[in-house]
């Protein structure tokens, strides 16, 4: 049988085909990885910090502390990485979570998938046993509908909300757009550092310092860099962040030391 006639080929016609592949050509190139979070480097007064913004309608926030396999602690970001992935479930992100004991059991608040494994730590210690009594401490909560948020631990225990995941930490760095004043602009006290907002109901930011910073310096990059009105501190010289983009950011690899618990983000529905 004879073969239809082509379609007559015009220059009109050639150049919106070539408009049309540019177009689709530089979506493709443009467009983040499905899998990604949005990671990026932040200098604040000449100091250099690794976040990571966290769209909780795009990826799921979850914490980790014992392996359910085996009922023991991860105690690293490759171990658990190692187990998610035999899981089908690799990681977009990790990071260390809130300050431990000595026994390496979170000292404050941790929900696990619903379950209070630890509960809310209301004592209030003497700052010099460490930076959790340095008051007011706080909690980052992730709640079933994926939002998340960062509060005092006063405020979230008078809310009443039962989180799907959550730690407490501290202190806070920043407290209804302020400054806490118990930080020092002088402080000689330089840490890696490591912390959270909530700059919306489902965006969360962390940040892991390249370098020793303060307290002061690193709240004030929450509030005036990033425009955090509230923001955690989770842990200091042992702090370390992960994608798989970046490899690892944070405090040298050989100060840190096991974890006890740790948040996980995945693709939404992994």
């Amino acid at each position: 049988m004879p073969h239809p006639p082509l379609p007559r080929v015009t220059p009109a016609f050639l150049l919106r085909a070539m408009v049309a592949a540019a177009v689709t050509a530089s979506a493709m190139g443009c467009a983040p990885a499905a899998d990604a979070v949005d990671s990026r480097e932040v200098v604040f007064d000449s100091q250099s910090y690794f976040a990571v913004t966290v769209d909780t309608r795009q990826e799921d926030i979850e914490l980790h502390w014992r392996n359910p396999d085996t009922a023991q602690p991860f105690g690293s970001i490759e171990a658990l990485k190692t187990w998610t992935t035999s899981k089908g479930r690799p990681l977009s992100f990790a990071t260390n979570a809130g300050i431990y004991d000595r026994d390496y059991k979170p000292l404050g608040l941790y929900v696990e998938d619903g379950k209070a494994l630890v509960p809310l730590n209301l004592a209030h210690g003497n700052p010099r046993s460490g930076n959790f009594s340095l008051l007011p401490n706080g909690v980052f909560a992730v709640y079933d509908d994926g939002s998340v948020e960062v509060r005092t631990t006063e405020a979230f225990k008078a809310a009443a909300r039962k989180p799907r995941w959550a730690t407490q930490s501290g202190p806070m760095l920043v407290i209804d757009g302020e400054v806490n004043t118990q930080f020092d602009n002088g402080s000689d006290s330089m840490k890696w550092r490591s912390g959270v907002c909530a700059k919306s109901s489902h965006e969360a930011v962390f940040v892991v310092s390249r370098a020793p910073v303060n307290f002061h310096s690193f709240a004030r990059l929450f509030r005036d860099e990033l425009g955090c009105r509230d923001a955690l501190f989770l842990d200091g010289t042992i702090s370390q962040a992960f994608t798989p983009d970046d490899g690892y950011a944070g405090a040298p690899a050989f100060m840190t030391r096991p974890y006890a618990g740790m948040v996980a983000v995945f693709p939404k529905g992994r």
